[in-house]
């Protein structure tokens, strides 16, 4: 009796190493990556993004019920207004978001709700770090055991136990760079301009301008695809196609058309209101003191079957923008009677020290502009995220986009109603059609680095980006001009903040149970060896009598 019971004892102690041995970790018990910040910026005194970098903390699934001083690990999907304030409410020591490589896999609804939660984050601050990391291989395995560790939450509390002592595997952030925080104030904006001179020298002008930088949950990883590569790419496809117009005497038409480019666009339109400031305080002559005939700011263009334009007062009849708006329009029910169009009216609110749209800029300094959009809510989610890469753009429609743009500015500047519909007389096809290669590889070009503003004037890549946006300036455009603007540093109209990308470790460790229990079954063990050492006669008097008698 007493050997059977020995012999069970030491079949669960197997069992229990066993056990040990199947919850092995596939991998290092340390692994570093690197994960990128939340925004952190001051814009006109008020703080957004979140204040703090350092996180020492477990990582739990954000469908654990006490999230108390743990790290939030977070897939795309799970990313939500209601689980990022349940996270504030419960004083979480921070939140970890996987973003995964192939953004063009995650479901349109979910890209939305993200969008739209990512949108919500950014308005406020917050003292807990938000990081956002690329989904690799460890990453992943973190984040189905922590999710696997919440749903044992609903099991039975031995289950859960057993659990925790033998096959839970815990895991710690650590980010523990102890140098704090500082403030950023001597960036620069790079606002890039350049002319095709009309028929004659005091014709009136014509301005086309979009804004190149990008803006998102974390500057590292905002490469804006639609807000507002899409923009920037019909502008340089604009600047191509026009400059064979002008290049000849016979097809110059009597406008100056101005091409201008603009930094700082996500952060109140820094960039345009320095600009216009410099052409209309400080410059002697412009093209901007002189007869402007209308504004066209590029803003979002890259998708949908609606243009909107926006306007801070309603165009008078006969005036420029009227007649341009008209000529949009009889493009758009001729070629492309599917595509919405509508007139967005907002006043300015000059008690609001932050503008909606570029062309409020222009507005604010009585120049008639205008904004063409397929957003129509200026505080659309669609305007600035992580999320923004180039499979949210469809190249149909942004070419599609393009033309009509392209067309309604023909006509108008060539006066061309009077000589047929926009379906019988089209300018832009054959050689000057818009070049599908072309759109494709200025796209590819834009979000092939991040366009944070904090990232322009610092990275060598941004660098990069922005000395060949001016190279394709002096391609196609004359009098090209870069303006770098820098921030006063007393008093700086925007403060970004360092320590935007981070190295973060992860340590696999086991609960404070699995000592314990560990302890105990190496007790047991060490038990039964001793035991068996002390009565190995009798023991082996029993086994040999129950040989033999097996042998019988």
């Amino acid at each position: 009796m007493l050997l059977r019971g020995v012999s069970v004892a030491a079949v669960l102690l197997l069992l229990c190493v066993q056990c040990l041995h199947g919850s092995a970790l596939p991998a290092v018990s340390s692994y570093e990556f690197t994960a990128y910040r939340m925004q952190q910026y001051n814009l006109v005194q008020q703080k957004h993004g979140c204040r703090g970098a350092i996180v020492v903390a477990e990582a739990r699934s954000a469908d654990e019920p006490v999230l108390t001083r743990r790290c939030v690990i977070m897939k795309v999907v799970d990313f939500t207004t209601e689980k990022y304030h349940e996270a504030q409410r419960q004083n979480a020591a921070a939140i970890l978001i996987l973003l995964p490589k192939n953004i063009s896999s995650v479901p349109h609804d979910t890209v939305q709700s993200f969008m739209m939660s990512e949108s919500e984050a950014l308005l406020k601050e917050t003292l807990m770090p938000v990081y956002v990391a690329p989904e690799d291989e460890q990453l992943l395995y973190m984040y189905e055991e922590v999710k696997q560790a919440a749903a044992t939450r609903t099991s039975s509390i031995f289950i859960r136990v057993l659990r925790s002592m033998v096959t839970a595997t815990a895991f710690q952030i650590l980010v523990s760079n102890n140098v704090p925080i500082k403030a950023i104030t001597d960036n620069a904006i790079v606002t890039l301009e350049g002319v095709l001179p009309g028929a004659w020298e005091d014709a009136p002008t014509i301005v086309i301008t979009a804004h190149y930088d990008s803006y998102g949950l974390a500057p590292w990883l905002s490469y804006g695809a639609d807000s507002n590569g899409s923009g920037v790419t019909i502008l340089l496809e604009l600047a191509r196609l026009f400059q064979k117009l002008f290049s000849s005497p016979s097809t110059r038409p009597p406008y100056h058309l101005m091409f201008s480019l603009t930094g700082g666009g996500k952060y109140n339109f820094l960039g345009t209101k320095r600009w216009i400031e410099e052409n209309l305080d400080h410059a002697e002559s412009s093209l901007l003191h002189d007869n402007v005939a209308f504004v066209l700011c590029l803003d979002t263009l890259g998708n949908s079957d609606e243009l909107y334009m926006h306007v801070s007062r309603p165009p008078k009849p006969d005036s420029p923008i009227h007649t341009f708006i008209q000529q949009l329009e009889e493009v758009v029910s001729s070629r492309f009677p599917w595509v919405k169009v509508g007139l967005v009216h907002k006043k300015i609110n000059l008690v609001e020290s932050t503008v909606a749209w570029e062309h409020e800029r222009y507005s604010l300094r009585r120049i008639p502009s205008f904004t063409l959009s397929h957003v129509e809510d200026p505080k659309s989610e669609l305007r600035g995220s992580i999320l923004d890469a180039s499979s949210q753009v469809d190249f149909r429609k942004l070419k599609r986009n393009g033309i009509i743009i392209a067309e309604a500015l023909a006509r108008y500047m060539y006066n061309l109603s009077d000589k047929g519909s926009p379906k019988d007389v089209q300018l832009f096809k054959g050689q000057m059609d818009f070049h599908d290669g072309r759109m494709s590889s200025l796209m590819s070009f834009l979000t092939s680095v991040p366009r944070a503003t904090q990232l322009l004037d610092k990275e060598p890549s941004q660098m990069l980006l922005v000395n060949s946006l001016e190279h394709e300036f002096k391609r196609y455009l004359q009098q090209v001009h870069r303006h770098t603007f820098r921030q006063d540093k007393r008093d700086p109209d925007i403060t970004f903040f360092d320590q935007m990308n981070q190295p973060i470790v992860m340590y696999r460790v086991k609960p404070a149970a699995f000592d314990l229990f560990l302890g105990g079954c190496i007790a047991a063990y060490l038990g039964i060896v001793y035991y068996a050492i002390q009565n190995f006669g009798y023991l082996y008097t029993k086994l040999k009598a129950a040989v033999k008698s097996k042998h019988q």
